[in-house]
C-alpha cells in the first residue's frame, strides 16, 4: 500500500474474529515473530514466545502447531502505521504476512494498530531491570502482548487499526 493510504479509511481490516475462545497476537518481523495468547474469555493476553523465522515451511508448521495447541479461534496481527495513521511499506508486508498466516492456520485474521507497542515493551522490560540481551530476547513477544491486549481491551474491535 502506498504511504498515503489512511489506515482507518481502509476496508482491508481483515476478518471479524470470534468473541470467545483463545486468540493469538503476532508481532510480525522479517527475522522474528513475537507471539502472545489470550485467555479463552479474551480478557488477558500473555506472552508465549519469540519465534526466530526459519523459512516458510518451518514457519508455517510452527504457527499452525501453536494455533492447534492453544485451540486458537483467531489471530490479531500488529499493523505498523505512521503516527499520522497512514500505512507504510511495512504495513503492506504485515498484511501479506497476515494473509499467509490465515492460509496456513485456517483461522480468521485481523490487523491491529501497533503504534507505540515497541516503546511500551521496551519500557516494561527496562522496569524489570533485565540485561540488554534478555530484553532483546523478550521484546517481540512482549510487543505481541501489548498488541493483543490493546485489541482485547477495545470497546469497538470493528474500528480497525488507526481508527480514532
Amino acid at each position: 500500500m502506498s504511504d498515503s493510504s489512511n489506515v482507518h479509511a481502509s476496508s482491508a481490516m481483515g476478518d471479524a474474529l470470534p468473541t470467545s475462545g483463545r486468540l493469538l497476537g503476532l508481532d510480525y518481523g522479517s527475522k522474528r515473530i513475537g507471539i502472545a495468547v489470550s485467555t479463552p474469555e479474551q480478557n488477558i493476553a500473555s506472552p508465549l514466545e519469540n519465534y526466530t523465522r526459519q523459512g516458510q515451511e518451518s514457519d508455517a508448521r510452527r504457527l499452525a502447531a501453536i494455533a492447534k495447541e492453544y485451540a486458537a479461534v483467531g489471530i490479531v496481527v500488529g499493523l505498523p502505521v505512521h503516527m499520522s495513521g497512514h500505512e507504510s511499506q511495512k504495513s503492506g508486508e504485515a498484511r501479506e504476512f497476515g494473509r499467509w498466516v490465515a492460509t496456513v492456520t485456517g483461522l480468521p485474521v485481523c490487523y491491529w494498530d501497533e503504534r507505540h507497542t515497541s516503546l511500551m515493551a521496551e519500557a516494561h522490560l527496562l522496569s524489570a531491570e533485565l540485561t540488554k540481551k534478555k530484553r532483546k530476547s523478550r521484546m517481540d513477544m512482549v510487543a505481541a502482548v501489548f498488541i493483543l491486549q490493546s485489541y482485547l481491551d477495545a470497546t469497538d474491535r470493528e474500528r480497525g487499526p488507526g481508527a480514532m
